[in-house]
């Protein structure tokens, strides 16, 4: 099983957060002490990353839907039918996936840095990336996205916080989930058919360059979508505008907490 945590808060409702590539729970260091203070606060390590499962561990390909049956299961043993998820990055894809594969355990969802699919430029970039791979060491190309994605100063602080933490993965891992970047747009094709009615807040960063376009056009069907692009931020929001992000996500959540589950047909 995915190690996770349960960190005990306040009432009756949890919220789950979801790391990125590379990333830890520690992403999530100016978040947890605020939302502790009115929700249970669960924190999850994706396959590959802390002390959970490598990649390797499973007898099946690694996949977005493998990984979602992961979140799932952890759901099931700490007994949580319906929670607020709230993802950075690619945390947000496994979110969007989620909501396609097993909506009815989504009461809402936060996501921040959100990448619904990939540019011609950020597609160049990983298939650069996918001819080297094998050629370099792996934390070179991580440091390289980084870097491309992170690139202004005021970036800094995010840029070296996943740089550090990604360093304690395993390069196995991370090819396995740098191998998954071809089926990101498949993880939000369906998620206004299936996950219309739960309620979605997108914060992303106007300096968030590889994504934020792509994802405001992409999300303009979606009446269940609430956005709001944070100014000098770029991608990893939660941590370049943490009490902007805390305010919004909070707000949203205490609004959406109460809603009834209502079944996909």
């Amino acid at each position: 099983m995915l190690e996770y945590t349960v960190h005990q808060g306040v009432g009756k409702e949890y919220v789950v957060f979801l790391h990125g590539i590379g990333g830890t729970s520690k992403i999530f260091c100016k978040q947890l002490e605020t939302f502790k203070k009115y929700y249970n606060v669960v924190t999850i390590h994706l396959p590959g990353h802390g002390k959970s499962p490598g990649v390797e561990s499973y007898d099946e390909p690694f996949t977005i839907d493998l990984i979602v049956r992961e979140v799932v299961e952890v759901l099931d043993e700490i007994k949580i039918e319906r929670a607020h998820f709230i993802g950075i990055s690619l945390g947000s894809v496994v979110i969007h996936h989620l909501m396609q594969q097993a909506p009815e355990r989504v009461k809402s969802a936060v996501l921040g840095g959100c990448i619904t699919r990939f540019t011609l430029f950020s597609n160049t970039l990983l298939h650069i990336g996918h001819a080297v791979k094998k050629l370099i060491p792996f934390m070179w190309l991580y440091k390289l996205f980084a870097y491309v994605m992170m690139p202004k100063s005021n970036h800094s602080i995010s840029r070296k916080l996943f740089i550090r933490e990604a360093k304690r993965m395993k390069r196995q891992d991370f090819l396995a989930w740098y191998r998954l970047t071809p089926y990101i747009k498949a993880t939000y094709i369906c998620v206004q058919e299936r996950a219309a009615h739960i309620p979605k807040l997108y914060i992303s960063g106007k300096e968030d360059h590889l994504f934020v376009d792509s994802l405001d056009e992409d999300t303009k069907g979606d009446p269940s979508a609430v956005k709001v692009f944070l100014e000098d931020c770029g991608h990893v929001c939660n941590v370049e505008k943490p009490s902007e992000f805390n305010r919004l996500a909070l707000d949203f959540i205490y609004n959406n907490q109460n809603l009834p589950l209502r079944k996909v047909q």
